[in-house]
């Protein structure tokens, strides 16, 4: 086997193992894609296309080499009777063994490289699949529970209701608790009222002795301006 081939023989093996680690059932598809996702994998997945179509294309140059070589050796005729040329004939039939060999090597790794790409996206999509149903089950979980929960509380109100008993204790604190807390805004109402009271009337008072002082004032000034001409009088006078 010629190095090319003893490399694509390789390839197949390592693509087959591979196959068979994704078939391990106690490996779950989140797993595999918790493993998909390591950094490694980032600095790979710029390269992953361009790789991925390259060994298609190698693989099928190789593959149609091989048709062409069985093609070759099972149109020749090494001579009607084998018994004649039995050396020429044993080198044919090795021949195109090599290339049956050879193609189904080729064709079989063609075919599990675009199935393990395939089988690859699959699990990826499966573990995503797995992560939203899971949240979606824990939601309908919570809602469930959230509806029973009302459920429950709905016929405890009905039959409260319908009995007039049961949480009647309760009912009664919480009126009394109620009751409390209006009295206390009641009171809370009528000192703000007496505090508003109190401060228009400081206000009625502060504009009273406004009022006052400004009379006062205007008195003063008339008072200053009449000795004010008294005095001018009497000086035109001595004059």
């Amino acid at each position: 086997m010629t190095l090319q081939w003893t490399a694509v023989a390789i390839f197949l093996y390592v693509e087959i193992g591979i196959l068979l680690l994704f078939c391990i059932p106690f490996i779950s598809a989140r797993r595999w894609q918790r493993i998909f996702k390591l950094g490694i994998w980032d600095k790979i997945s710029p390269f992953w296309n361009k790789g991925f179509l390259t060994m298609i294309i190698v693989l099928i140059v190789l593959f149609l080499d091989a048709v062409r070589e069985v093609k070759k050796y099972s149109a020749a005729d090494p001579g009607k009777d084998p018994k004649l040329n039995p050396n020429m004939y044993d080198h044919m039939h090795m021949k195109l063994f090599r290339a049956q060999r050879n193609l189904y090597i080729s064709g079989f790794s063609l075919f599990l490289w675009l199935v393990m790409r395939r089988v690859i996206t699959l699990i990826n999509q499966l573990a995503s699949v797995q992560g939203s149903t899971a949240a979606l089950q824990a939601q309908a979980e919570s809602a469930n529970q959230a509806a029973k929960k009302y459920m429950e509380d709905n016929e405890l109100l009905k039959q409260t209701l319908a009995d007039g008993k049961g949480d009647g204790n309760v009912t009664a604190e919480g009126n009394d608790l109620l009751k409390e807390e209006l009295e206390k805004l009641t009171e809370e109402l009528e000192a703000s009222k007496e505090a508003l009271k109190k401060s228009q009337s400081e206000v009625e008072a502060m504009k009273s002795q406004s009022a006052g002082l400004t009379k006062e004032y205007d008195r003063l000034l008339t008072e200053h301006q009449e000795l004010q001409n008294q005095m001018e009088s009497g000086d035109k006078k001595d004059d």
